[in-house]
């Protein structure tokens, strides 16, 4: 009896067939999807970098009506009413805003000359961002830095290691420029990526205008009390004239109450602000001394309990 033919299955439609290639496809999605994830998080991140309203250039002509520091306070405005400055002056549990920008050439030269003694003299030298300021903050050393030279890379090594421990004198580090742009567009929070979009916007800033409105814009929309932005709001608070008549001692004392204006000021605890007013006219008249940053003012224990108003 002859043997029955052989038969020879075929495979099961439900069963992928094995060959090379099979596993490495599945790996290259994953990697390919990981990498257009990556792309899409980039571009908004650079998006966010970018997103500033309204854009720069347009400062260039015309005044803010309201910056993004004076929203904020404005969302304080249940304790700036309370501020022991201008309690006696709040209406429904808030205080009027003293806003009134000026030209520069309406305001005393030598109130930009003791702003900027004070908080960045390099102003005239620097793009944006004063490297100088950030090296001397970080205590850095060496006179350059280069990537071939090993005793640079040591010394950068040893200032990165302690660079957390001296976070204040680099935010301390910053320009007049990188203040504007957190006046007019951001906050001030500390997180690194808002600094890292201040950065960003002092440069377009730099780009979009002249020093001179820079500094025109910084000088008029800069706090120097509850409720008091610019200085020709200041000069009528504190001193009774416009900021055109000021003197080179009350310039001092306006730019002394920078960066804490609501701790100190000429009408409010004037200790702090009548220390750093002699540094400042010191430096004014030529004198080769160094006006602290904010945390070396704080380790100094600079004197912040004098409560007698001062409204010369």
């Amino acid at each position: 009896m002859p043997d029955p033919p052989l038969t020879v299955s075929s495979p099961s439609p439900n069963v992928a067939p094995s060959a090379p290639g099979v596993v490495a496809k599945p790996r290259r999605r994953i990697l390919r999807r990981l990498f257009q994830l990556f792309g899409i998080v980039g571009a908004l991140f650079a998006l966010w970098l970018v997103a500033v309203w309204p854009p720069p250039i347009w400062y260039r002509w015309f005044w803010p009506r309201q910056t993004a520091f004076m929203a904020m306070r404005a969302g304080q405005a249940d304790s700036l009413a309370r501020h022991a400055q201008r309690r006696r002056e709040a209406v429904a549990g808030a205080l009027a805003r003293k806003y009134a920008p000026v030209p520069l050439d309406r305001i005393a030269t030598t109130l930009p000359q003791a702003v900027l003694v004070a908080e960045d003299h390099r102003f005239f030298e620097h793009g944006g961002i004063d490297y100088q300021a950030i090296r001397e903050a970080l205590g850095y050393r060496r006179a350059d830095f280069g990537w071939d030279d090993p005793r640079d890379r040591a010394e950068m090594r040893r200032v990165l290691e302690k660079a957390w421990s001296r976070r204040e004198r680099i935010r301390g580090a910053s320009t007049l420029t990188q203040q504007l742009a957190k006046n007019l567009y951001l906050s001030p929070s500390r997180n690194p990526f808002r600094k890292v979009k201040e950065a960003v916007t002092a440069y377009r800033i730099e780009m979009a205008m002249d020093k001179r409105r820079i500094l025109e814009l910084y000088l008029n929309v800069v706090e120097f009390g509850p409720e008091i932005w610019g200085v020709e709001a200041a000069s009528q608070v504190y001193f009774g004239r416009s900021a055109s008549r000021l003197t080179a001692d009350q310039s001092a004392a306006l730019a002394g109450t920078l960066p804490f204006p609501l701790r100190s000021n000429p009408g409010f605890r004037p200790g702090r602000m009548r220390w750093r007013q002699q540094l400042v006219l010191r430096r004014m008249r030529g004198e080769a001394i160094q006006i602290p940053s904010d945390a070396e003012a704080i380790e100094a224990k600079e004197p912040i309990t004098d409560s007698a108003p001062n409204n010369r």
